[in-house]
Parts: structure tokens; sequence; C-alpha cells
């Protein structure tokens, strides 16, 4: 299965390492992160190809990468969606993007079999 582009906001966690995978293994990456490049964790590193949103926040490079995106991977521990997990669940349904959230609490070959399925029906 060939990936077009991977497209995350570079914050901690899945979206940092989404992106970690993608330059590991050669394929295209990019997408919004926040006005002065925040995270968690402080500044995101330069290396990542992310362009800067006009505002600081948060919702705004959500909101941009899930309209940019085919559609959308939510990766969490939580079997339930909250906080910003919930509103990309949320902006992708307002966008008509597909989205697809797994949760930790699967194993990793269920997981697996999810995300394979899922890509090749969207």
């Amino acid at each position: 299965m060939e990936f077009p582009k991977i497209v995350s906001g570079g914050q901690t966690g899945a979206d940092r390492a989404a992106l970690d995978w993608a330059m590991a293994h050669g394929v295209p990456h990019g997408g919004w992160c926040p006005a002065g490049r925040l995270a968690e964790d402080g500044v995101i590193d330069m290396r990542y190809s992310l362009k800067e949103t006009p505002q600081p926040e948060y919702l705004q490079r959500t909101e941009w990468n899930v309209r940019d995106s085919d559609a959308t991977l939510i990766v969490s521990c939580a079997a339930e969606l909250a906080g910003g997990s919930l509103a990309t669940w949320d902006l992708a349904a307002a966008h008509d993007r597909p989205c697809l959230h797994l949760s930790g609490k699967l194993e990793a070959a269920e997981a697996a079999v999810l995300v394979r399925d899922w890509l090749q029906d969207e």
C-alpha cells in the first residue's frame, strides 16, 4: 500500500510518531502546526515539514489538518474520545472526512487489521 502523504500537527505522542515514521520510511509528510510551532512539550522541531497557522490555537491547526486530509486516523490510549481527540472527530464529521479511532485498548494485530481495511475502503 502506498502512502501519498502523512498529515500531522506535530503534537506529542501519536502525531509526532507518525511524522517520525514517515521520515524514517521516506514517506512525504506535512501539515499545519500552531503559530510559533507550539506543542505540549515546547517548540516543534524544524526537521518536521509543517506550516504554521496564523493563530497559536491548537483547534485551528486541527481543523486545517482535517480539512486538508483525505481521512483522519485518531490514535489514543482511551476507549472513549475526549478533549482534542473528540474535537478532531467532530471536525472530521463537519468536513465530511472519514475518521477512525484506534483505542490503545485494542490488541496490536486487531488494530493493524482495522487500519488496513479502513485505508483500503477509503
